[in-house]
């Protein structure tokens, strides 16, 4: 695990650098007096944790955190005790220390931090919202994996940046794209009959025309994918 430190104090840097030398699997890769540097460190470098002051000439730890647009897990070393309340309103920010920092504490930070890098890499697995165990889709919602059996998928949505579960039940919104999901879903129950639509073969009632009827959801068949649906029919 490897993290820098920003604080614009020489000394607060130094106390840091050194608590840090007591975890075995921490790694200081860097130290920065201001945010700015920082930035522009971490548009190129990758990092699992930021040891941060919130009181910085210029650009605060708070706009710090508000300007990266996938920060990583922020601990803020800060003297002042009254952010407390407003530091937890970010989501990267997992714990908020006060100087002076004792080694208890800040091992305790540690593994907060270390927690939230598993919860994080167990979402990961799902693969961007969306991953398959034998008979069963897994859809990441809110950062809450809900389980969807195969058979009760009716079919999926293509909504610009979402797709649209529907399921037997209920519908379900997801930040992620119909090509991702395809690849998750087995080939002999779904089917894209169009480009907004995946479609459960096994829950088609009727087709006409150009459409199929899925409970009552009539849903498009594009020109180039109707030979592959015609293809699947059980025909007489």
């Amino acid at each position: 695990m490897n993290c820098i430190i920003i604080d614009d104090e020489a000394a607060a840097r130094a106390i840091v650098a050194q608590l840090c030398t007591t975890i075995p699997d921490l790694d200081v890769i860097e130290e920065f007096s201001n945010a700015i540097d920082a930035i522009k460190f971490l548009n190129q470098q990758t990092v699992d944790v930021v040891f941060l002051d919130i009181h910085m000439p210029g650009f605060t730890g708070f706009d710090f955190v508000q300007t990266l647009k996938n920060p990583p897990k922020i601990v803020l070393t800060t003297s002042d005790t009254n952010f407390a309340i407003e530091a937890y309103e970010y989501e990267a920010i997992v714990d908020y220390l006060v100087k002076p920092i004792s080694p208890e504490r800040f091992s305790k930070s540690i593994k907060k931090v270390k927690n939230s890098l598993e919860k994080q890499a167990a979402l990961s697995s799902s693969e961007e919202n969306a991953g398959s165990i034998g008979g069963e889709l897994y859809i990441n919602i809110d950062r809450r994996l809900i389980k969807l059996n195969f058979d009760e998928i009716l079919f999926i949505e293509a909504k610009g940046d979402y797709i649209d579960v529907k399921t037997t039940k209920e519908n379900h919104r997801v930040h992620n794209t119909l090509k991702k999901i395809r690849e998750k879903l087995p080939e002999d129950l779904f089917l894209q009959i169009h480009r907004s639509y995946i479609i459960n073969f096994t829950k088609i009632m009727d087709i006409e025309d150009n459409s199929v009827l899925i409970e009552k959801n009539v849903i498009p068949i594009s020109r180039s994918n109707r030979p592959e649906l015609m293809r699947r029919l059980n025909l007489l």
